[in-house]
């Protein structure tokens, strides 16, 4: 399995329109972050774990021409405003596209995007065909058109937000409150992505430093920090890190 981020950033992304901040000022490709976004490639498929704003010029970046399935973390605007961008996939490859979420998320999303949603509602080539799969409950396993999967859920001012565990690897995002069930699904988690916008809490997301407290707990031997705010220059900020922990960039792959 290999997993490439397509972004980084935090929900404005880096640089922050209009902001001449070191991190948004700089030449370092690094601290170029678009909004956050992982592909998987499993065997010969490709999933994608949430589809921001920023979708259209990540996949023409790294050439995604086809997705077998889409993942879908919770409804907030900085992982699910590209949806619409799909429908060139639906269009070019005749079938909808396999979308595993919530049943909070879907009744988000039939709200905001009420132009193609309920599906039975349009039969409109140029929108987006999405063939949705349930995650029925806060806690489980899956297997996704073919990817095994768990999951597990969490809080985020109010709503609810799925983070997903592949074998030894866990993605898990924008995550606030949480409680020791957390703990228990990310057991044995060898490699760990985690939401990491700045070294201090904010309102919307854990810090740095506390993300390094559950990596540790959970005994993860690489942790890799996502969804970054413009706050963190990346050389700086990487050099504060301890062993094992690393920031997350535009392009970087891990194998897992």
């Amino acid at each position: 399995m290999k997993i490439l981020f397509l972004g980084t950033g935090g929900s404005m992304g880096t640089p922050v329109i209009g902001c001449q901040c070191k991190a948004c000022s700089s030449k370092d490709p690094k601290n170029h972050r678009l909004r956050p976004s992982i592909l998987i490639t499993s065997g010969k498929k490709w999933f994608l774990v949430d589809v921001g704003p920023d979708f259209r010029a990540q996949a023409l970046r790294y050439g995604i021409n086809s997705l077998d399935g889409l993942l879908l973390t919770h409804t907030h605007y900085d992982h699910i405003a590209g949806l619409d961008e799909l429908r060139i996939y639906t269009f070019v490859h005749k079938k909808p596209i396999p979308c595993l979420l919530s049943k909070e998320s879907l009744e988000d999303l039939k709200i905001r995007y009420h132009y193609f949603l309920p599906l039975e509602k349009s039969d409109d080539v140029h929108e987006p065909k999405l063939a949705f799969q349930l995650l029925e409950n806060d806690q489980g396993q899956t297997t996704f058109e073919g990817l095994e999967l768990s999951y597990f859920s969490y809080d985020q001012l109010g709503m609810k937000v799925n983070g997903f565990r592949f074998g030894s690897f866990a993605y898990v995002t924008d995550l606030l409150d949480y409680n020791e069930t957390l703990f228990e699904a990310l057991e044995g988690t060898q490699t760990l992505i985690l939401n990491g916008r700045r070294f201090k809490k904010s309102k919307a997301h854990i810090s740095i430093e506390e993300g390094i407290e559950i990596a540790k707990k959970i005994g993860a031997k690489k942790t890799y920090f996502t969804h970054i705010s413009h706050e963190i220059e990346h050389e700086e900020a990487s050099k504060k890190l301890p062993e094992g922990f690393f920031l997350a960039y535009d392009g970087l792959e891990l194998i897992n």
